[in-house]
């Protein structure tokens, strides 16, 4: 790791962990996937293991988060136990100035969506890098399909102008989510109309989730070269 990515994570895990200070005794948390998240798993453990902060519960997004926050000793709990979750800690792959998202990036699209979509409130913390003019300039969209047919899925979102990407597993198999589904990385240059394209992508069958998170930040922590800032939706 050079000096300058050592910087960065440092920055990322203390944007990670400003995050966690949100959190209050009693609340059923979201736990996000991907390093950005297992930061602030990691300092939820630590809290809960110093009796700093109690009466927490977390509803993991993945598989690698549950183990993770398993390991730590952070009570976990479902969303069919608990249907509204307080706030949700998640990182991600690009964000607009609106606050809008891609992400997916590690293969928990689905999982995070719900999630997301059943919270109060969705932190989402990055590094300043993330930040993005519009949609679609720095990541493509991974678009979850069903196995079957993933091809014509292929066909159809080339129709759509993107230039798609069947992502692949270590050993060169297509990769699945923890749902057994396929994820296509779906290039599209800069988004004009981010609504438009999701309600394209919501009305296709077997398309099960896609990484375009719109209206749902709540709150964004960056971490960045001046320090680690917090914005608010429409403030």
């Amino acid at each position: 790791m050079t000096s300058d990515e050592s910087v960065s994570a440092s920055l990322k895990r203390a944007a990670a962990e400003r995050a966690v200070d949100f959190i209050q005794p009693g609340m059923v948390v979201g736990l996000g996937t991907g390093s950005t998240a297992a930061y602030a798993v990691r300092r939820l453990g630590a809290l809960l293991s110093s009796g700093t902060l109690k009466d927490v519960v977390g509803i993991p997004t993945s598989h690698a988060t549950e183990t993770l926050a398993a390991s730590l000793g952070v009570p976990l709990t479902t969303l069919d136990v608990h249907p509204v979750v307080d706030l949700t800690i998640d990182g991600a792959d690009e964000v607009a100035p609106d606050l809008s998202l891609i992400k997916g990036g590690g293969g928990a699209l689905l999982r995070e969506k719900v999630v997301a979509q059943a919270s109060r409130r969705e932190i989402i913390v990055v590094d300043a890098v993330k930040l993005s003019p519009r949609l679609g300039t720095k990541w493509p969209v991974p678009v979850e399909v069903l196995p079957f047919g993933w091809r014509s899925q292929a066909l159809f979102l080339e129709s759509l102008g993107a230039r798609v990407v069947v992502r692949l597993a270590l050993d060169g198999a297509p990769y699945h989510t923890d749902q057994g589904n396929v994820v296509l990385d779906c290039d599209f240059g800069p988004i004009g109309d981010p609504a438009a394209l999701a309600a394209k992508l919501e009305s296709r069958a077997g398309v099960m989730a896609h990484g375009l998170f719109l209206n749902l930040t709540t709150d964004l922590v960056v971490a960045g070269p001046e320090g680690i800032t917090h914005r608010v939706r429409g403030a």
